[in-house]
Protein backbone atom coordinates (compact mmCIF):
# COMPACT_ATOMS: atom_id res chain seq x y z
CA UNK A 1 0.00 0.00 0.00
CA UNK A 2 1.17 3.31 -0.83
CA UNK A 3 0.18 6.72 -0.01
CA UNK A 4 -0.61 7.77 -3.06
CA UNK A 5 -3.20 4.92 -3.78
CA UNK A 6 -4.82 6.71 -0.11
CA UNK A 7 -5.04 9.96 -1.95
CA UNK A 8 -6.44 8.69 -5.21
CA UNK A 9 -9.15 7.06 -3.83
CA UNK A 10 -9.93 9.76 -1.27
CA UNK A 11 -10.01 11.87 -4.29
CA UNK A 12 -12.59 9.62 -5.89
CA UNK A 13 -14.64 9.96 -2.99
CA UNK A 14 -14.51 13.75 -2.47
CA UNK A 15 -15.31 14.21 -6.04
CA UNK A 16 -17.63 12.21 -6.71
CA UNK A 17 -15.94 9.91 -10.54
CA UNK A 18 -12.35 8.85 -11.38
CA UNK A 19 -12.69 11.93 -14.30
CA UNK A 20 -13.33 15.01 -11.67
CA UNK A 21 -10.43 13.44 -9.50
CA UNK A 22 -8.20 13.28 -12.33
CA UNK A 23 -8.70 16.64 -13.37
CA UNK A 24 -7.90 17.77 -9.54
CA UNK A 25 -5.08 15.79 -8.97
CA UNK A 26 -3.53 16.38 -12.65
CA UNK A 27 -2.80 12.97 -13.30
CA UNK A 28 -4.33 10.88 -15.90
CA UNK A 29 -7.95 8.81 -15.27
CA UNK A 30 -6.55 5.49 -15.98
CA UNK A 31 -3.82 6.00 -13.62
CA UNK A 32 -6.33 6.98 -10.82
CA UNK A 33 -8.60 4.00 -11.55
CA UNK A 34 -5.69 1.53 -11.94
CA UNK A 35 -3.82 2.43 -8.24
CA UNK A 36 -7.66 2.37 -6.48
CA UNK A 37 -7.75 -1.10 -7.86
CA UNK A 38 -4.31 -1.95 -6.78
CA UNK A 39 -5.50 -0.64 -3.05
CA UNK A 40 -8.19 -2.78 -3.14
CA UNK A 41 -6.43 -6.07 -4.60
CA UNK A 42 -4.08 -5.59 -1.77
CA UNK A 43 -6.60 -4.92 1.06
CA UNK A 44 -9.11 -7.87 -0.83
CA UNK A 45 -11.92 -5.05 -0.23
CA UNK A 46 -13.99 -3.60 -2.65
CA UNK A 47 -13.75 -0.29 -1.57
CA UNK A 48 -15.90 1.50 -4.32
CA UNK A 49 -19.50 0.95 -6.05
CA UNK A 50 -18.55 1.53 -9.98
CA UNK A 51 -21.91 0.82 -10.74
CA UNK A 52 -23.55 4.02 -11.69
CA UNK A 53 -22.55 7.25 -12.72
CA UNK A 54 -21.11 8.57 -10.05
CA UNK A 55 -18.93 6.23 -7.48
CA UNK A 56 -19.99 5.08 -3.91
CA UNK A 57 -18.70 3.68 -0.95
CA UNK A 58 -19.05 0.22 -0.31
CA UNK A 59 -19.24 -0.60 3.62
CA UNK A 60 -15.80 -1.31 3.54
CA UNK A 61 -14.83 1.97 1.68
CA UNK A 62 -16.66 3.53 4.23
CA UNK A 63 -14.40 2.16 7.19
CA UNK A 64 -11.96 2.62 5.02
CA UNK A 65 -11.86 6.22 4.34
CA UNK A 66 -11.41 8.21 7.38
CA UNK A 67 -8.52 5.94 8.10
CA UNK A 68 -7.28 6.73 4.68
CA UNK A 69 -7.68 10.70 5.09
CA UNK A 70 -6.19 10.60 8.89
CA UNK A 71 -3.24 8.92 7.47
CA UNK A 72 -2.91 11.55 4.73
CA UNK A 73 -3.41 14.66 7.13
CA UNK A 74 -0.48 12.96 9.37
CA UNK A 75 1.87 12.97 6.33
CA UNK A 76 1.09 15.68 5.25
CA UNK A 77 2.00 17.32 9.02
CA UNK A 78 4.94 15.39 8.97
CA UNK A 79 6.17 17.38 5.98
CA UNK A 80 4.93 20.43 6.82
CA UNK A 81 6.83 19.80 10.46
CA UNK A 82 10.05 19.01 8.83
CA UNK A 83 10.01 21.78 6.97
CA UNK A 84 9.02 23.84 10.60
CA UNK A 85 12.70 23.18 11.46
CA UNK A 86 14.50 24.59 8.86
CA UNK A 87 12.49 27.97 9.05
CA UNK A 88 11.28 27.34 5.38
CA UNK A 89 7.69 28.46 5.68
CA UNK A 90 6.91 32.12 5.19
CA UNK A 91 4.20 34.43 3.84
CA UNK A 92 0.60 36.01 4.51
CA UNK A 93 -2.47 33.81 5.46
CA UNK A 94 -5.76 35.34 5.80
CA UNK A 95 -8.18 33.28 7.92
CA UNK A 96 -11.74 33.39 8.01
CA UNK A 97 -13.95 31.97 11.28
CA UNK A 98 -17.46 31.60 12.13
CA UNK A 99 -18.66 34.64 14.18
CA UNK A 100 -18.40 33.89 18.02
CA UNK A 101 -15.95 30.69 17.28
CA UNK A 102 -14.67 29.91 20.47
CA UNK A 103 -13.35 26.73 19.78
CA UNK A 104 -10.14 25.83 21.95
CA UNK A 105 -8.02 23.72 19.66
CA UNK A 106 -8.96 26.03 16.89
CA UNK A 107 -7.70 29.09 18.80
CA UNK A 108 -4.59 26.93 19.85
CA UNK A 109 -3.18 25.70 16.35
CA UNK A 110 -3.70 29.38 15.51
CA UNK A 111 -1.82 31.08 18.07
CA UNK A 112 1.02 28.24 17.90
CA UNK A 113 1.54 29.21 14.07
CA UNK A 114 2.12 32.97 15.35
CA UNK A 115 4.91 31.96 17.99
CA UNK A 116 6.44 29.32 15.64
CA UNK A 117 6.48 31.01 12.64
CA UNK A 118 7.16 34.54 13.11
CA UNK A 119 7.85 34.57 9.54
CA UNK A 120 3.67 34.10 8.37
CA UNK A 121 1.88 37.22 8.71
CA UNK A 122 -1.56 35.49 9.93
CA UNK A 123 -4.69 37.84 10.10
CA UNK A 124 -8.18 36.55 11.43
CA UNK A 125 -11.07 37.63 10.27
CA UNK A 126 -14.72 37.01 11.32
CA UNK A 127 -18.10 36.52 9.17
CA UNK A 128 -21.06 34.71 8.74
CA UNK A 129 -20.34 31.63 6.62
CA UNK A 130 -21.88 32.44 3.20
CA UNK A 131 -20.03 35.70 3.76
CA UNK A 132 -16.66 33.54 4.39
CA UNK A 133 -17.38 31.27 1.65
CA UNK A 134 -17.75 33.82 -0.82
CA UNK A 135 -14.55 35.36 0.31
CA UNK A 136 -12.63 32.11 -0.11
CA UNK A 137 -14.07 32.00 -3.29
CA UNK A 138 -13.47 35.22 -4.12
CA UNK A 139 -9.65 35.16 -2.98
CA UNK A 140 -9.69 37.70 -0.58
CA UNK A 141 -9.54 34.67 2.46
CA UNK A 142 -7.12 31.68 2.14
CA UNK A 143 -9.33 29.23 4.62
CA UNK A 144 -12.16 29.84 6.67
CA UNK A 145 -13.67 27.59 9.10
CA UNK A 146 -17.39 27.55 8.78
CA UNK A 147 -20.31 25.92 9.65
CA UNK A 148 -23.00 25.20 7.41
CA UNK A 149 -25.55 22.34 6.24
CA UNK A 150 -25.80 19.94 3.42
CA UNK A 151 -22.74 21.22 0.67
CA UNK A 152 -20.42 23.93 0.33
CA UNK A 153 -19.91 26.40 -2.37
CA UNK A 154 -19.27 25.25 -6.16
CA UNK A 155 -15.45 26.02 -6.26
CA UNK A 156 -14.24 25.16 -2.48
CA UNK A 157 -13.20 21.76 -1.04
CA UNK A 158 -14.45 21.39 2.15
CA UNK A 159 -13.35 19.08 5.00
CA UNK A 160 -15.15 17.89 7.72
CA UNK A 161 -14.66 18.14 11.45
CA UNK A 162 -17.80 17.81 12.82
CA UNK A 163 -21.04 16.14 11.08
CA UNK A 164 -23.82 16.39 13.69
CA UNK A 165 -27.73 16.09 14.15
CA UNK A 166 -29.55 18.85 16.14
CA UNK A 167 -31.05 18.63 19.37
CA UNK A 168 -33.31 20.75 21.63
CA UNK A 169 -32.25 21.77 25.20
CA UNK A 170 -34.54 22.42 27.64
CA UNK A 171 -34.52 22.78 31.64
CA UNK A 172 -34.69 19.48 33.96
CA UNK A 173 -38.26 19.31 34.26
CA UNK A 174 -39.92 20.89 31.27
CA UNK A 175 -42.90 19.55 30.04
CA UNK A 176 -40.16 18.69 26.77
CA UNK A 177 -38.27 16.98 29.39
CA UNK A 178 -38.68 13.46 27.28
CA UNK A 179 -36.22 10.65 25.72
CA UNK A 180 -36.81 12.21 22.80
CA UNK A 181 -38.89 14.79 20.81
CA UNK A 182 -39.96 15.93 17.07
CA UNK A 183 -39.89 19.40 15.53
CA UNK A 184 -43.55 19.43 15.60
CA UNK A 185 -43.06 19.13 19.91
CA UNK A 186 -41.28 22.29 19.44
CA UNK A 187 -44.81 24.91 18.58
CA UNK A 188 -45.64 27.06 20.93
CA UNK A 189 -42.38 27.15 22.92
CA UNK A 190 -39.75 30.07 22.39
CA UNK A 191 -37.44 29.55 20.14
CA UNK A 192 -33.30 30.45 21.00
CA UNK A 193 -31.08 29.65 18.22
CA UNK A 194 -27.63 30.33 16.73
CA UNK A 195 -27.58 33.92 14.10
CA UNK A 196 -28.36 32.73 10.42
CA UNK A 197 -25.27 31.89 8.77
CA UNK A 198 -24.25 29.10 11.32
CA UNK A 199 -24.69 25.13 10.38
CA UNK A 200 -27.23 24.53 13.37
CA UNK A 201 -29.25 27.06 12.26
CA UNK A 202 -28.96 26.26 8.79
CA UNK A 203 -29.84 22.20 9.74
CA UNK A 204 -32.76 23.73 11.61
CA UNK A 205 -34.50 25.92 8.85
CA UNK A 206 -33.65 22.73 6.71
CA UNK A 207 -35.44 20.24 8.67
CA UNK A 208 -38.60 22.28 9.27
CA UNK A 209 -38.64 22.94 5.79
CA UNK A 210 -38.43 19.63 4.54
CA UNK A 211 -41.21 19.28 7.11
CA UNK A 212 -43.64 21.75 6.31
CA UNK A 213 -42.93 23.93 10.02
CA UNK A 214 -42.24 26.81 9.87
CA UNK A 215 -38.81 27.29 11.32
CA UNK A 216 -39.25 30.21 13.55
CA UNK A 217 -36.84 31.85 15.65
CA UNK A 218 -37.79 33.62 18.75
CA UNK A 219 -34.21 34.76 20.39
CA UNK A 220 -30.90 34.36 18.16
CA UNK A 221 -27.46 34.70 19.69
CA UNK A 222 -23.87 34.18 18.29
CA UNK A 223 -22.15 32.26 21.25
CA UNK A 224 -24.34 28.12 22.07
CA UNK A 225 -23.01 29.54 25.86
CA UNK A 226 -25.71 32.43 25.87
CA UNK A 227 -28.47 30.43 24.01
CA UNK A 228 -27.70 27.56 27.21
CA UNK A 229 -27.72 29.95 29.62
CA UNK A 230 -31.15 32.07 28.34
CA UNK A 231 -32.56 28.05 28.11
CA UNK A 232 -30.86 27.84 31.48
CA UNK A 233 -33.15 30.47 32.93
CA UNK A 234 -36.55 29.79 30.98
CA UNK A 235 -36.17 32.20 28.50
CA UNK A 236 -37.10 29.37 25.69
CA UNK A 237 -35.93 25.87 23.98
CA UNK A 238 -32.37 26.00 22.85
CA UNK A 239 -32.17 24.13 19.77
CA UNK A 240 -27.99 23.18 19.45
CA UNK A 241 -26.11 20.29 17.80
CA UNK A 242 -25.10 17.64 21.01
CA UNK A 243 -21.41 18.59 20.87
CA UNK A 244 -21.88 22.41 21.42
CA UNK A 245 -24.80 21.25 24.19
CA UNK A 246 -21.79 19.76 25.76
CA UNK A 247 -22.31 19.44 29.61
CA UNK A 248 -25.52 20.75 30.14
CA UNK A 249 -26.12 18.26 32.80
CA UNK A 250 -24.54 20.34 35.35
CA UNK A 251 -26.43 23.43 34.64
CA UNK A 252 -29.88 22.04 34.90
CA UNK A 253 -30.24 21.51 31.39
CA UNK A 254 -31.14 18.71 29.37
CA UNK A 255 -30.55 17.65 25.74
CA UNK A 256 -33.09 15.76 24.15
CA UNK A 257 -32.64 14.87 20.32
CA UNK A 258 -34.75 16.03 17.50
CA UNK A 259 -35.92 12.39 16.11
CA UNK A 260 -37.16 13.84 12.82
CA UNK A 261 -34.47 16.20 11.95
CA UNK A 262 -33.01 14.98 8.91
CA UNK A 263 -30.71 17.84 8.17
CA UNK A 264 -27.25 17.82 10.51
CA UNK A 265 -24.73 20.13 11.28
CA UNK A 266 -21.42 20.45 10.45
CA UNK A 267 -18.31 22.71 10.96
CA UNK A 268 -15.68 22.21 8.01
CA UNK A 269 -12.54 23.99 6.62
CA UNK A 270 -13.00 25.27 3.64
CA UNK A 271 -9.94 26.58 0.60
CA UNK A 272 -10.03 26.64 -3.24
CA UNK A 273 -8.86 23.68 -5.51
CA UNK A 274 -5.85 25.95 -6.27
CA UNK A 275 -2.66 24.86 -4.97
CA UNK A 276 -2.34 27.02 -1.99
CA UNK A 277 1.15 28.76 -0.42
CA UNK A 278 3.31 26.88 1.72
CA UNK A 279 2.10 29.08 4.32
CA UNK A 280 -1.28 28.55 3.88
CA UNK A 281 -0.50 24.06 3.86
CA UNK A 282 1.28 24.83 6.92
CA UNK A 283 -1.65 26.43 8.84
CA UNK A 284 -4.17 24.14 7.06
CA UNK A 285 -2.34 20.67 8.04
CA UNK A 286 -1.98 22.41 11.83
CA UNK A 287 -5.90 23.17 12.13
CA UNK A 288 -6.73 19.64 10.70
CA UNK A 289 -4.69 18.12 12.88
CA UNK A 290 -6.09 20.16 15.83
CA UNK A 291 -9.62 19.58 15.03
CA UNK A 292 -9.27 16.16 14.35
CA UNK A 293 -10.75 16.31 10.63
CA UNK A 294 -12.38 13.13 9.76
Amino acid sequence: MEMHQLRYFAAVVDEGTFTAAAARLHVSQSGISTQVAKLERELGQQLLDRAGRQVRLTPAGEAVLPLAKNALATLEAIQHTAAEFADAVRGRVRLGMITGCSIPPFLDAVADLGRSHPGIELSLHEGHSEDLQAQVLAGSLDLALIGYAGEVSPGLEATVAVDEPIAAVVPVGHPLDRARLRLADLRGEKILCLSPGTGIRAAYQDSCRRLGLDPRVDIEASSPVALLRLAERGAGVAVLSASSAAGTAGAGLRTVPLADAATCARLGLVARHDQPSPAVRLLRARLRAALRFE
